[in-house]
Order: structure tokens, then sequence, then C-alpha cells
């Protein structure tokens, strides 16, 4: 299973939302690219950023920050935030992004999502929040009528590399009930599965290893929060599921 160290920018600094609310972040005194380069030091393998403006506004707001990060590491970045367009796509693939991460654009518009996976195979990444199992768009502001299972596996069918599911009851209620709809959607699609803001322990990175399906993490709290090492994320990533561990 793969670890995504997440970097988020938010007018120029590092910084993770609080209950997905753009009006209180916490701000990290670590410059995006210093927190990169800190994350490859450590090990990382890939890197998840996020371009927090992007997501709120639309369109590109942290890109030159973004570029200084994708040139100064060398390890496969996904980026994503504010990309609704060909044009969006384009522009990070030109740059070196290893994929794009779509969001609200994806849901809004399931040609685009087509049109991007067929002019990029490989590097489209969707993006699903979901609170109480609806997809919510627009920052977590708007609420659709579509189920996070019903459209991931349209994306699926749409030629997507993978899914990032955020379950946002992950930070509003019980956590076994996040485990339980990531469980669920990663045995429903055919595609790999990247678990997003429900890992606080080791003991939550094991679990997320032996759910089918899921084949990434994206962590943000738990390394800047330092409830744990990025080297001990990976080291319980990497082990080997036995045969034994499911009986």
């Amino acid at each position: 299973m793969d670890i995504f160290p997440d970097i988020e920018i938010k007018g120029g600094r590092t910084v993770l939302l609080r209950r997905g609310s753009f009006e209180d972040p916490k701000t990290y005194d670590i410059a995006p690219v210093d927190a990169a380069k800190k994350f490859v030091a450590a090990g990382a393998r890939q890197l998840h950023v996020v371009d927090l403006d992007g997501v709120e506004q639309g369109g590109r707001h942290n890109a030159d920050l973004i570029e200084e990060i994708l040139n100064a590491v060398d390890i496969p970045v996904q980026v994503g935030g504010g990309v609704r367009s060909m044009a969006g796509v384009d522009f990070w693939i030109e740059r070196g992004a290893a994929r794009v991460v779509l969001g609200t654009a994806a849901v809004k518009d399931r040609n685009f999502v087509r049109q991007a996976c067929a002019k990029h195979p490989g590097k489209i990444v969707v993006s699903l929040d979901a609170r109480d199992g609806y997809v919510v768009i627009e920052g977590w502001r708007e609420q659709t009528a579509f189920t996070a299972s019903d459209l991931a596996k349209e994306l699926a069918d749409s030629g997507v590399a993978a899914i990032v599911f955020t379950d946002i009851d992950a930070t509003e209620g019980e956590r076994e009930a996040t485990f339980a709809e990531t469980s669920a959607l990663g045995s429903e699609i055919s595609i790999p599965l990247i678990s997003s803001g429900c890992v606080r322990t080791l003991d939550d990175v094991s679990v997320l290893k032996h759910i089918p399906g899921v084949q990434g993490v994206i962590i943000g709290w738990a390394f800047y929060e330092r409830w744990l090492s990025v080297k001990d994320a990976l080291a319980v990533a990497r082990e080997p599921v036995t045969e034994a561990e499911f009986i």
C-alpha cells in the first residue's frame, strides 16, 4: 500500500482545514516546498498536493509554489485543486505532475472526465468526498444526489486511474463507520481506492492496508501533528499481508 503525505496550500502557506472549513484553517510554520523535501527525506515515494484556494474558487492560485515542489522532488506528485478544464489538466501534466486530481468538475461533467482520461491515460484521478454516503462538492459546501458508490463505478468505467475517497464522517462521527464506508467502496469498484482523512494512528494504517481495493492512503493531520512518523507509517504499509491475518 502507498502512503501519500498531504501538502495543502492556501494563501501560499501550508495549511490543513478543520472539519473542511475554509474559514478556520490551521497554518503550519513550514513552507510547502520544505514540507515536500522533508517528506521525501523521510522516505515518501509519492506526494499529494492540493491548491485549496483553487478548491474554494476554481482556477490556479498557488501554481508557482506547486511548480516549485514539482521541480524540487524526484518522486511522483499528484496535484489537485481547482482543475476544471482540459487546459488545467494539460497545464499540470506539462509541468511534471504524475497525476491530476479532479474534484467538483468530475462530478458536474462526466464528459470532461472521459476526455481527460482519453488524452492522458493513467494520469487522471478523481476525488470524491462524501457525507452520509452522498457526494458533496464545492469544498464540502454542496450536497449532490449521487452516492459515492454509484458515482465511483461510473467514473471507473470512464478510465479514471484511481479514486481518492474522503468520508467526511471521519471528522464528524464514529471512526468505525468511516472504515465501513471505505471498505464497502473498495469492494465495489475495479480501480484502486486511495483513502483520505481517516488516519490518526498506525493501527488505522494497518486496518486500511487490509481493506480490499485500498491501494493508497493520504495522510495529513497525523504527520503534521506528529501523531505518527512517515517512517513508521511506511513500515506498516509495506509489511506483507499474510494469510493468517485474515483468519
